[in-house]
């Protein structure tokens, strides 16, 4: 896609964000709440990670703001010591909107649930990631909605059977990586909440990126949902159905070949991918990950079925377009700029009219 260019300066991921003294450890971003998920939730290695993480940003603790909206993962910006606000359900995307716009020297981040941000948050949902706006998404998928005891959700599987469908659900599931390309988002990652590695990963580059950065997060709910991943979890399980992506490196997986490499490899088939055995292809069939080739990412997120039996982590998606919010700050500052200043003639203008008493 073409990068619009409206004269802004080249700028990283932070943008003008200033930066903290070095030493911050996670101790730093732990805030002094009790944490209250279920034993054995995925929000607390997600907590864990970002708390280890954060520190490596460099930014201080004043200019990070943590928004969520309502559900089990939005009470997230209570157990960080930074800036937070637990918003409206469904709205965290449109306030951390107004916040990366009128604060530029903000770090804004928004928690949320497959429940949260892809049934009553949907719209807002597409239109910050249409908008390119500066914001980084941690969309936590557990298919299930466990704060309201265990309805199905926006992204649970066909046939699920929970408290709001007995004989099992008739909704075919989002995905969420595929939304999020189809809104052209400028970022789009995959993790999931048990590989500490894995989603560092991404969340370091999601956190370098300039724009809108959707990351969703695979994450198990014990008491709803027990075990909805374990599949990609289990070592015996895990090798052959998870596909990490690297720019620039063949798409190769499963466990070691002769060669140490994988045993599977992602080529493609007519217009779309397929996942082949290395051994009965030749290496010049397989897909080279080129993070900013939107259709390949688009191809790339429909390799993930809803059994799970091919499932795609990583770095989907980044490119380069300019953001809403710089582009708004840029518009007020060229009409400010312009701007002859007569406030009695505005009012008093042609859009106004005398009424008589």
């Amino acid at each position: 896609m073409t990068a619009i260019d409206l004269g802004l300066p080249e700028i990283g991921g932070l943008g003008e964000v200033p930066t903290a003294e070095a030493g911050q450890n996670a101790k730093d971003f732990t805030s002094d709440q009790e944490v209250r998920w279920c034993p054995g939730c995925g929000d607390y290695a997600v907590l864990a990670a970002v708390r280890q993480f954060m520190p490596s940003l460099g930014i201080k603790r004043e200019n990070t703001v943590f928004v969520s909206g309502i559900g089990c993962s939005s009470r997230f910006p209570y157990y960080m010591n930074t800036y937070g606000m637990h918003s409206i359900h469904g709205r965290a995307p449109a306030i951390a909107t107004g916040l990366a716009t009128s604060r530029r020297d903000l770090s804004v981040w928004v928690v949320t649930g497959d429940g949260d941000a892809l049934s009553i948050g949907g719209n807002h949902l597409i239109h910050a990631m249409r908008r390119n706006v500066n914001l980084k998404i941690l969309l936590f998928n557990n298919r299930i909605y466990g704060l309201t005891k265990g309805q199905y959700s926006p992204t649970s599987e066909v046939g699920k059977i929970t408290k709001s469908t007995p004989m099992g659900s008739l909704d075919h599931p989002f995905n969420p990586v595929s939304l999020a390309l189809g809104a052209e988002a400028t970022f789009v990652g995959r993790a999931i909440d048990s590989d500490r590695k894995g989603l560092t990963a991404v969340l370091a580059a999601a956190a370098d990126h300039r724009g809108i950065a959707l990351v969703e997060i695979y994450q198990d709910c014990p008491i709803f949902n027990d075990g909805s991943f374990d599949v990609l979890r289990k070592p015996d399980t895990a090798p052959q159905r998870l596909i990490p992506l690297h720019d620039g490196e063949p798409i190769r997986f499963g466990p070691p070949g002769e060669d140490g490499l994988g045993t599977y490899a992602v080529v493609r088939e007519g217009f779309g991918l397929t996942v082949a055995k290395i051994d009965e292809i030749d290496a010049t069939e397989i897909v080279v990950h080129d993070a900013g080739d939107l259709n390949l990412a688009f191809a790339l997120s429909r390799l993930s079925d809803q059994e799970l039996n091919h499932t795609v982590t990583g770095v989907f998606r980044r490119a380069h377009r300019s953001t809403y919010d710089d582009a708004a700050r840029a518009q007020i500052d060229a009409a400010t700029r312009a701007a002859t200043g007569d406030l009695q003639k505005l009012l008093t203008g042609r859009d106004t009219w005398t009424v008589a008493g």
